[in-house]
């Protein structure tokens, strides 16, 4: 019984070029992706009416720079171990 949630992040490498690089950060309630930051859109999707909301505050927000951060600082420094 109770609620449910976690967030997946994750990188996702196409090519060895740094600038083939997106990161996915997905917030999951009940088994439901409510909200979705993706580098190569630039900006979070709201997929229920409490993401969009959540979306749209976060456009507007320090949420967005952020996530814009952890590409360069997750996925970008990451990168060599992937292809290590």
């Amino acid at each position: 019984d109770g609620y449910f949630e976690h967030s997946v992040v994750e990188c996702r490498y196409s090519s060895k070029d740094l600038q083939g690089i997106e990161l996915i950060d997905s917030y999951v309630f009940n088994q439901a992706e409510y909200i979705r930051f993706n580098s190569t859109v630039g900006k979070f999707v709201g997929y229920t009416e409490h993401g969009v909301y959540n979306a749209e505050a976060w456009n507007k927000g320090p949420e967005l720079a952020q996530e814009l951060g952890e590409l360069e600082r997750f996925c970008k420094g990451s990168a060599a171990i992937h292809y290590s």
